[in-house]
């Protein structure tokens, strides 16, 4: 699919459009959405995370916002919200989601050359995982972890968070716990987390 997005300067001035191929061959910035979809279970916050495919080109088998994705050149940030849907099969509204505002962000290495204006949201669940029905292409799986835990590991003051989910292996779901750290969350630099976990707490604390 020639999928062609905006691309922008280091400053977010929008200076033309690109195929997508070429965004991350040259490291062009560009928009994407996120969405993290928190739940509140018994009193505690809890933070769903994505499983990608083992089968994904680019970090296969490794934890994710809940549901992220590119914003095409004809679309626009409100457009965004199909990732829900699509991803993680999750149907809502863009006005009832919370932003968290725009986190630049960027990933060099041999692989790719991902510069991100991620416009950051986040969408408050009830249900449990059963309001979840995941896109197999994209995912292998859909898991939660206690938020305390999760911003403890992105702070590096513990080294491991349990997670609980699901996952699918030849067609079977198979439900687990299990323990993973920020090396099961490559796709995640430091630089992004350390931005979103204090403007998350942020809204936390006023919607209290």
């Amino acid at each position: 699919m020639n999928e062609r997005l905006k691309v922008f300067d280091q400053f977010y001035k929008e200076t033309g459009i690109e195929q997508r191929h070429l965004v991350h061959a040259k490291g062009y910035w560009h928009e994407v959405f996120h969405c993290w979809i928190i739940e509140k279970v018994d009193s505690e916050w809890r933070i769903y995370l994505q499983l990608r495919s083992k089968n994904k080109k680019d970090y296969p088998n490794q934890f994710d916002i809940t549901a992220a994705g590119h914003i095409l050149a004809t679309e626009t940030i409100e457009d965004g919200i199909r990732e829900l849907e699509e991803e993680v099969g999750v149907k809502v509204m863009f006005s009832q989601l919370t932003s968290l505002g725009v986190i630049p962000y960027s990933i060099d290495n041999e692989k790719i050359k991902d510069y991100e204006f991620a416009n950051v949201f986040v969408y408050e669940l009830t249900g449990g995982l059963e309001k979840f029905s995941i896109q197999r292409e994209e995912l292998d799986g859909i898991y939660s972890a206690n938020l305390k835990q999760f911003i403890l590991l992105a702070n590096h003051k513990i080294k491991e968070i349990e997670v609980s989910g699901y996952k699918y292996e030849n067609d079977i779901r198979h439900y687990e716990v299990k323990q993973i750290g920020l090396e099961q969350m490559s796709a995640l630099p430091e630089s992004y987390l350390h931005e979103f976990i204090p403007r998350l707490e942020k809204i936390l604390i006023e919607a209290t």
